[in-house]
């Protein structure tokens, strides 16, 4: 039997491990796809620690896979064999990528039809990866949020997902700023596309948004309780904050925040393969191209401690050499 190098989570708080595994075998209704690269999520914490009822263990995780359809189970139509494939988080029928079902930390990997999409021609694999959730992720929230062109839009992390929410705020005509600490991201900020950077670590934030009118969006793509309850002041009348990420630390908000202004707070995820579909042509049409570090798949541990240290340079990608 043909083997592959794969790898998984051994157990709930595990860490990653290389193992040799099968090469999967794809029955009705699946596909196989052949993983060319595949980005590397914080939504990995989840499968490590068991944040789902229906996980099992061991788990290949990876949601950002992107491949070459290689073999096509029966009951499967449109998908022939050699077709660019990506699949995100949604996994279809129900199944979460990287989480309930096996992902693209491997060589090969099983999808259902309803997750594919196809990938354009002017991507390449490394490049389509981190697109499969930060870039769509940023990108429908930008789109479903309540700036209109020329409207302020605040991008509050400039890291992984902030690099490519400023990208696609500025090409979708909003007035862009970029928050972050410190000056270090400053020059990059504006090379993206920012039209001004505030530095929250030495300047108030909220009273510069303020003292132009307020944003009418802030998109926090790496928020801190202590962040957003902060950021709220610096909304404009019937402004909103969109959270795209964070973790668990609570916020603390008082309602005269949200009624002063008739301010409101929401979160956003992406929703299936064709908001990722859309995501993907519209970033080939505006050039949108994600920064990345790539390693090997033998180098996927390291490569997590990188992102979780907040050490790689924006994203990370293992390809499959």
């Amino acid at each position: 039997m043909q083997s592959m190098k794969a790898i998984e989570i051994p157990a709930r708080g595990g860490g990653l491990r290389l193992v040799d595994r099968p090469v999967p075998q794809p029955g009705s209704g699946e596909v196989r796809i052949k993983v060319e690269a595949c980005g590397i999520c914080h939504g990995e914490v989840m499968a490590m620690e068991g944040h789902h009822p229906r996980i099992q263990y061991p788990r290949v995780p990876g949601h950002e896979i992107v491949g070459i359809l290689d073999e096509v189970g029966g009951a499967v139509s449109g998908w022939p064999v050699g077709t660019r494939v990506g699949v995100g988080w949604s996994g279809g029928r129900g199944e979460v990528t990287g989480l309930t079902r096996d992902g693209g930390y491997a060589e090969y990997t099983l999808a259902y039809p309803e997750a594919l999409v196809r990938i354009p021609d002017a991507l390449s694999p490394v490049a389509a990866a981190p697109l499969l959730c930060a870039g769509v992720t940023t990108y429908t929230a930008l789109k479903h949020s309540l700036a209109a062109m020329g409207d302020t839009v605040a991008i509050q992390g400039i890291g992984g997902l902030g690099h490519l929410a400023l990208q696609y705020a500025r090409h979708a005509g909003f007035y862009t700023i970029a928050l972050s600490r410190g000056r270090s991201k400053e020059e990059l900020a504006l090379k993206l596309g920012a039209h001004e950077y505030v530095d929250g670590q030495a300047e108030d934030a909220a009273g510069k948004l303020q003292a132009r009118g307020g944003a009418r969006v802030i998109l926090a793509t790496a928020p801190t309780g202590r962040s957003l309850s902060d950021l709220i002041h610096a909304l404009s009348p019937e402004g909103e904050m969109v959270v795209v990420s964070g973790g668990g630390e609570p916020m603390t908000i008082s309602p005269a925040q949200l009624l002063n202004g008739r301010r409101t707070v929401r979160g956003w995820t992406a929703r299936g393969a064709s908001d990722v579909q859309e995501a993907l042509q519209y970033s080939v049409q505006a050039g949108i191209r994600p920064m990345v570090e790539v390693f090997p798949l033998e180098q996927a541990p390291q490569a997590f401690e990188h992102m979780m240290q907040s050490e790689v340079h924006f994203r990370a990608v293992l390809t499959m050499a």
